[in-house]
């Protein structure tokens, strides 16, 4: 992991609120004997599962980056960059939105899938816009929402959200909680069942449960600044 991605996440991890909902979060866990992390566990592999691999409507596709140290693309951010240009050659998008920021000094997440996107064939005139200032999936998303939004001088419509399938519960939580209309793209034909990918479905579980449990006792204890960060 680079120095600047570490020191983000550690940022997140000293931050109050982050804290105090990790604490409820694991307080949640330990007191229901991990059935409520079990709960996550088993949401995530169900949008896991089912999510498709063709939006319904597809009109403006936002397509998450990935951690590309050196620039090299792992295989998840190239199945992502596969479907998208898939859904590009199916039927193309009014608006295909990069995201993904980058450490000072080198490419960033979304100036890498713009060039890949490009040697797969989509055209140089192409309407793809860059979001890349984030460092998360919660700044993908708000940064995202608010370039829709002063591009199109008008509330933001129906996005898709394209990537990974391990990822796509964490984006659908996100997105619902910042008010987006969104729908799902699955990167990969299929969930699969590979240990690294279960791995991750452990990990980002884990993600959901400190994030939604958080947000739900921040509504109940009416913690303004606890809900203002997904606002």
């Amino acid at each position: 992991m680079s120095r600047p991605r570490l020191l983000h996440q550690l940022r997140l991890l000293v931050d109050r609120d982050a804290l105090h909902a990790l604490v409820v979060a694991g307080s949640a866990c330990v007191l229901s004997l991990g059935l409520v992390y079990v709960g996550y566990v088993v949401h995530v592999w169900r949008v896991a599962r089912n999510a498709p691999c063709a939006p319904a409507r597809g009109d403006c596709v936002l397509l998450f980056g990935k951690h590309a140290p050196g620039g090299r693309l792992d295989a998840d951010f190239q199945a992502r960059l596969a479907r998208a240009a898939t859904l590009w050659d199916a039927r193309a998008p009014r608006s295909l939105l990069l995201l993904g920021g980058g450490p000072q000094g080198a490419p960033t997440e979304a100036a890498l899938a713009r060039e890949a996107l490009l040697a797969r064939g989509i055209a140089a005139d192409a309407p793809l816009l860059l979001e890349d200032r984030s460092r998360d999936t919660l700044q993908n998303l708000r940064n995202a929402r608010a370039l829709l939004a002063q591009s199109t001088g008008a509330p933001v419509g129906q996005v898709t959200l394209l990537s990974s399938r391990y990822h796509l519960a964490r984006c659908a939580l996100l997105a619902g909680h910042l008010g987006l209309d969104w729908e799902l793209c699955a990167a990969e034909p299929a969930l699969s069942w590979r240990p690294t990918t279960w791995w991750r479905i452990a990990g980002e579980a884990a993600y959901l449960c400190w994030t939604d449990v958080g947000m739900r006792w921040a509504r109940l204890i009416g913690h303004r600044r606890m809900l203002a960060r997904l606002g």
